[in-house]
């Protein structure tokens, strides 16, 4: 009797650990969302274009940029990208895409009718022409503009691009614990998605296409952008359409050698995404183009930050948006030729 009285108080004192860890959890989330829900819902503002509504920031004075979020983004994201890779001296025009925060879904969500709409943006704001960053699944509709509309697009850069390839197509990573983080997307869960960056951010990291062990090796302040962006997700409810949307692609072969702007295209050897064919293939068929291969990073280029805002702003440099980043040698830019450059950096 005493022994059954034992476990008896050994699983009451369990549950009650549970329910306490349980509920601070869920009062951690409650702050979390609320304060998610209200910075998304105050940073940016619609503009009722020829495309109808798109929701939009601005940051920043200069040279017009436009910034396309990848999956799991928004205006907000844009910023954060752009805010990584160059510095002052730009206009910084950052939409939210189809599907995500205060954008709707038209009938035709395809990548060229996003580009009508980033154009149709653009005009809205009086903007004739402008420098255009695509990254992940933002890079779909980037080419798409560079495409449709070669007149608006000074320079195009392409990171860690979620497009097309031949033979090894971009695809989620094939974890058990992707497809929960997959699950929770579809369910549009805020409070899982919360619990897991608490309890397992090591799923969300893969699920965001990065090798875990490698951030658990990062430096501090590489650890610190990758949980930021995890964070950035919430709310997950507001980006969940979009996220579907990317997350099947109708991926096809594209004229990218009609492509006419300076082109740059960075990706990492093990992307979990798989990116790297797909840039080496955007690359190869667009006239000129500049690759930069990581060895390591991942989808979020981790620890690379530095090496990553040189490469694009001596691009951008080069196309003359932008003054050379820094001092001393760089990878250099080559104007328009016949083949791509390509650096392959090991880190």
């Amino acid at each position: 009797m005493a022994a059954m009285g034992r476990i008896g108080w050994t699983l009451s004192a369990i549950s009650i650990a549970i329910a306490v860890a349980g509920g601070m959890v869920f009062l951690s989330y409650s702050n979390d969302i609320d304060r998610a829900r209200s910075a998304v819902a105050n940073g940016a503002r619609v503009a009722n274009t020829a495309a109808g509504p798109i929701e939009y920031a601005e940051r920043g004075e200069g040279t017009p940029l436009l910034s396309i979020h990848g999956a799991g983004g928004g205006w907000d994201q844009g910023l954060t990208n752009v805010a990584d890779l160059v510095g002052r001296g730009f206009r910084v025009i950052a939409p939210s895409r189809f599907g995500y925060l205060g954008t709707p879904i038209p009938a035709d969500a395809s990548p060229s009718a996003q580009a009508d709409a980033h154009v149709a943006l653009l005009s809205k704001l009086e903007i004739n022409k402008t420098v255009v960053v695509g990254v992940s699944a933002g890079a779909r509709s980037a080419i798409e503009l560079a495409l449709r509309h070669p007149d608006k697009v000074s320079a195009l850069v392409l990171i860690v691009p979620g497009t097309y390839a031949p033979e090894s197509p971009v695809m989620l990573e094939g974890s058990r614990g992707s497809a929960f983080a997959f699950w929770l997307v579809n369910a549009g869960a805020d409070f899982a998605w919360c619990a897991t960056e608490k309890i397992a951010p090591s799923v969300l990291i893969r699920f965001l296409g990065v090798p875990p062990e490698l951030v658990e090796a990062a430096p501090a302040q590489d650890r610190n952008r990758v949980m930021a962006i995890i964070r950035g997700v919430e709310p997950l409810s507001r980006r969940f359409p979009g996220i579907n949307m990317d997350s099947a692609p109708d991926l096809h072969r594209l004229p990218l050698e009609k492509i006419a702007a300076p082109t740059l295209v960075v990706s990492a050897q093990d992307d979990l995404f798989n990116t790297l064919p797909a840039a080496i293939f955007a690359a190869r068929s667009s006239p000129g183009a500049k690759l930069v291969v990581y060895d390591t990073g991942g989808h979020l280029l981790v620890g690379q930050g530095g090496k990553v805002k040189k490469v694009v702003s001596d691009f951008l440099a080069q196309t003359g948006t932008m003054q050379p980043f820094g001092s001393g040698a760089g990878t250099s830019v080559r104007p328009k030729a016949p083949a791509p450059t390509v650096s392959l950096t090991r880190s």
